[in-house]
């Protein structure tokens, strides 16, 4: 059991070792789409990743259009506050590539456009506040596929 965790464009270090370190404890391979906002030996990322950092299992892609090119037949799920389905509501499956955008703006309008059908929204609410950091989303939607496959719920 275990999902492809997907940073598209991924900003803030910290996130992106957080995340490292929940792949790993999920069983899940973490995908990273480039460019990023820092370097991967970035203290930071090693600090929030612990020393788990060098037994994640860790793709990374030169763009959006090699990540796509590369995982084209894969079964996918896009995550977005503009969505109008929710997270409780996919279809989950071992192996599901859940598809997060940057910090700062999410997913490229042109994604959301493209997936629309597969885009999900983990609930807010609160008028006071846009979105979720995106380790606690990553989280959030990764332990519900988990939930759902080990008891088919």
């Amino acid at each position: 059991m275990g999902y492809n965790i997907v940073l598209i464009e991924p900003e803030i270090p910290m996130n992106t070792g957080n995340i490292g370190r929940l792949s790993l404890a999920s069983g899940s391979t973490l995908h990273l789409v480039k460019p990023f906002g820092f370097e991967l030996d970035d203290k930071r990322v090693k600090r929030a990743g612990l020393d788990y950092w060098k037994h994640i299992s860790l793709k990374i892609y030169e763009n959006v259009d090699e990540f796509f090119e590369r995982n084209k037949d894969q079964k996918m799920a896009f995550f977005s506050s503009h969505a109008e389905k929710e997270y409780m509501n996919i279809d989950y499956t071992d192996n599901m590539f859940l598809i997060f955008g940057k910090e700062s703006v999410g997913l490229s309008s042109e994604i959301i456009e493209k997936h629309k059908e597969r885009l999900y929204k983990i609930p807010i609410f609160s008028e006071h506040i846009r979105s979720l950091n995106l380790a606690n989303a990553v989280s959030v939607v990764v332990y519900e596929g988990i939930r759902n496959l080990k008891y088919k719920i």
